[in-house]
């Protein structure tokens, strides 16, 4: 394997047109990788070009009402990386569209945003202030198309977030203090109509001045498919949205300051409204979820960042672990632990390991540059 790199910070300023223009340029090579990335795997399915493009432009009537902005922003992208519009959406509703696409084949494509995410509470921290962080699992050549984007707003609060090129957002922190992480969920009433795509739904929510309006976007929020989400505040707060396409599920910390979710349900309401059609493809989600957790309660003490690290490292169960190393060797495969995340929001700090289970080293990314 060639020698890891660190993901590269692509800063961004002005107008949502002229980020989008920034963004283009200076991402460029690796947008081109990931529309390569969805391109062929939708290929892989039996759509061709314009089927893909028409089932990334379906989403398009509905976002110019909901957020015309970040449609800007978009077209600046697409501009900027001299690639077109539906090309820069069909990254953005990349799960959408894969699975509606999944809908009407025989073949499936078994990578799934995988993902162990966790908060340690104030109470819990040495420093009294928030950890929040993750594990990303997901495609192996994602190594090289993921980018950390820090984005300098005059209409807003700033951000700083890991996600891949072209996309507005993924895991990230806010100038208020806001956090998110994301993990994968799947049930039986997903993909039956469309909703917002989840990058424009965390972006949102990474663009509010207030926690509760962060909280709106996460929660209420028509969605395509499921999907689980940890919002936190640096005041001290945080909580754990398992959202199904039309309704969402809050879990708050537990009596000892913690959130740890993997990729199966937990809510009891979710469990006796809906069903969990996600376990065939995570069985190791259980297991994640709960080694986390013993791993972090274990120290008997305050925790710090490594310890979260260190419970993100969490080999138990290789290659089927909380730290998945690079594999292809079963039709579940995750593919790999792309990179681990973990976010002090009151710092304004990210660090960023890529393919943790071979490199332990860290960069850091802060909001403030």
């Amino acid at each position: 394997m060639k020698k890891l790199e660190n993901f590269p910070l692509i800063e961004i300023s002005g107008t949502p047109l002229k980020r989008g223009l920034q963004y283009g340029e200076q991402a460029k090579q690796r947008i081109s990788a990931s529309i390569d990335i969805y391109s062929d795997s939708l290929r892989d399915l039996g759509l061709g070009k314009d089927k893909i493009l028409d089932l990334a432009n379906s989403f398009l009537p509905m976002l110019k009402d909901w957020a015309p902005d970040l449609i800007e922003e978009m077209k600046g992208i697409a501009k900027g990386a001299s690639v077109n519009l539906g090309e820069i959406m069909l990254i953005n509703a990349r799960t959408e569209i894969l699975k509606l696409a999944e809908q009407n084949e025989t073949f499936v494509d078994t990578n799934s945003d995988g993902c162990t995410s966790a908060l340690i509470m104030p109470k819990l921290s040495e420093t009294g202030q928030i950890i929040h962080g993750q594990n990303w699992d997901w495609k192996q050549e994602c190594i090289d198309n993921c980018i950390v984007l820090r984005i300098l707003r005059n209409d807003g609060p700033d951000l700083l977030t890991f996600t891949e090129a072209g996309a507005l957002a993924r895991s990230g922190l806010n100038s208020m203090g806001i956090s998110i992480t994301a993990n994968y969920l799947n049930c039986d009433r997903d993909y039956k109509n469309l909703g917002i795509p989840l990058p424009f739904i965390r972006r949102r929510a990474l663009e509010c001045t207030y926690y509760s309006d962060a909280i709106r976007f996460v929660a209420t929020t028509k969605k395509s498919g499921a999907n689980n989400m940890i919002i936190a505040s640096s005041e001290g707060m945080g909580i754990n949205f398992e959202c199904a396409p039309d309704e969402s599920f809050a879990i708050l910390p537990d009596k000892n300051g913690l959130i740890v979710h993997a990729n199966h349900w937990k809510h009891t309401a979710a469990l006796s409204k809906l069903r969990d059609t996600g376990i065939s493809w995570s069985p190791d989600s259980f297991y994640r979820d709960y080694r986390v957790k013993e791993c972090l309660l274990s120290r008997n003490q305050k925790l710090k960042v490594k310890d979260l690290k260190n419970a993100f490292f969490d080999k138990f169960g290789a290659p089927y672990s909380v730290c998945i190393p690079p594999y292809t060797e079963n039709v579940t495969d995750p593919g790999a632990t792309v990179a681990m995340i973990i976010m002090q929001p009151k710092k304004g700090l990210m660090e960023i390991a890529p393919f943790p289970a071979l490199n332990k080293n860290f960069q850091e990314y802060w909001l403030t540059g």
